[in-house]
């Protein structure tokens, strides 16, 4: 995506980071981001990432998985058993958002000191 010249910003780069922002606003999102971490690790079962998660409730770790399988980033596995059994995994495409999630949390770690600064005096003022 190339940015606009001049301040001009045609449909086509309006069109392209309204897709853009669809996407991060899906990976972006808190529940989201550890999700993919968690399940970057090892396949889990659905209590196994809620306890993981800790905090999450049932709906939104429900709404978490479908809006992230349905994004093609997590399959899901039913075993034929009684009960039925589920598991979650990453797929190639939530493997490949793995390198991005930890370069944005080295930057975060690396500058947190500056932004609670920044907050501090901003807030103060």
């Amino acid at each position: 995506m190339k940015l606009p010249a001049q301040g001009k910003v045609s449909a086509r780069f309006d069109a392209e980071c309204a897709a853009t922002r669809e996407i991060l606003s899906r990976v972006g999102d808190k529940w989201s981001v550890l999700t993919v971490v968690l399940l970057g690790l090892e396949t889990h079962r659905f209590n196994e990432l809620k306890r993981a998660l800790g905090g999450i409730s049932q709906r939104m770790l429900t709404a978490t998985l479908r809006g992230l399988e349905r994004d093609g980033m997590v399959k899901r596995t039913v075993f034929p058993t009684n009960p039925p059994q589920v598991a979650y995994s990453l797929t190639p495409l939530g493997r490949s958002l793995l390198k991005p999630v930890a370069v944005l949390a080295t930057w975060a770690q690396g500058h947190r000191a500056q932004v609670m600064t920044s907050r501090k005096t901003y807030d103060a003022r």
